[in-house]
């Protein structure tokens, strides 16, 4: 991986959460910047690039159409193939940027604010969901809960970083009893509101005097339901090797649980750089990679798809 150029949207943080339209604008504002200083990293030209690769979905549709239109321009305009790629799929095959790579089959748990997944990996395009969740996704539990308690957006770092701080077991939440695999977090979210705004009814200052317990009981919880559920999947599918993926596999907590659930079972863990868990374009190339050595290449009519199937 030559180069890996991210341009942060700070604009959201005023209405504490992703605004789609602002985001499009945004889009449309860093692109150019962001390829160009990508190309300048990567000590290469533009005449270099034998392909384009870019995230056709799932995702915001008015920030898709921005990438899928630069890429189709660029792609036109070098004489070079596109290559459409799935953003949850770039997620898991993170795991092949650098030296230390899964060995297939293995099951990795895909964890972001929009999703929550279980996907076994039988190779770079053979997935299967075998888990997941039946309402909201874990990363929206946790920014639900850091909304509640008046965290600024984003919210997931600011819990993670209290959650050190505090005892995971000062406040206990309920594990929901979903059948299989599969995953559920309305009812985990719902009852921290109640949990708040019962005790802040009691304690005006109990938010601010208990803050550090609270967010690392809800991690705790939130990483023992996914946790619970991987290991579930992995004994069922006798796969010894699991791996985290999405933007919440950045999570202190979730990072260290995966670690000691793979050290009980002696199964083999992978968990990718920080810089690869978040959305990046790096994720993105590396999937382009493994479609390119195949030859599937997209023509110019592609269009993005908001809700495109795994």
């Amino acid at each position: 991986m030559l180069s890996n150029i991210i341009a942060n949207q700070t604009i959201h943080e005023a209405y504490g959460g992703v605004v789609p339209e602002l985001a499009s604008r945004v889009h449309q504002q860093n692109i150019i910047p962001a390829v160009q200083q990508a190309i300048i990293n990567a000590k290469v030209s533009k005449n270099d690039i034998d392909a384009v690769a870019f995230t056709r979905g799932p995702g915001l549709l008015g920030s898709l159409l921005v990438g899928v239109s630069f890429a189709k321009a660029f792609a036109l305009a070098q004489n070079v193939p596109l290559i459409d790629i799935n953003h949850m799929q770039a997620h898991i095959l993170a795991h092949f940027i650098g030296i230390d790579k899964p060995q297939f089959p293995f099951l990795c748990l895909t964890v972001s604010g929009g999703h929550t997944q279980i996907v076994l990996v039988k190779d770079y395009f053979d997935m299967e969901i075998v888990g997941q969740t039946q309402d909201d996704a874990a990363g929206e539990a946790l920014d639900k809960t850091s909304k509640v308690l008046g965290l600024p957006y984003p919210g997931g770092p600011l819990i993670d970083k209290y959650a050190r701080l505090g005892n995971p077991d000062a406040f206990k939440f309920p594990e929901p009893n979903i059948p299989d695999f599969d995953f559920s977090f309305s009812g985990l979210k719902t009852s921290i509101m109640y949990f708040i705004r019962d005790n802040q009814a009691k304690n005006p200052d109990f938010v601010a005097q208990n803050m550090a317990d609270i967010c690392a009981s809800v991690e705790k919880r939130v990483v023992t339901i996914l946790l619970n559920k991987l290991e579930k999947a992995a004994k069922a599918y006798d796969v010894k090797t699991i791996a985290l993926a999405g933007g919440v596999s950045a999570n202190t907590g979730l990072r260290l649980g995966i670690q000691q659930l793979a050290d009980k079972h002696n199964w083999k863990s992978f968990i990718p750089a920080f810089e690869y868990c978040t959305d990046n374009a790096a994720m993105i190339a590396i999937a382009g990679h493994y479609k390119f050595l195949k030859g599937e290449f997209i023509g110019q009519q592609v269009a993005p798809l908001a809700r495109m199937p795994f």
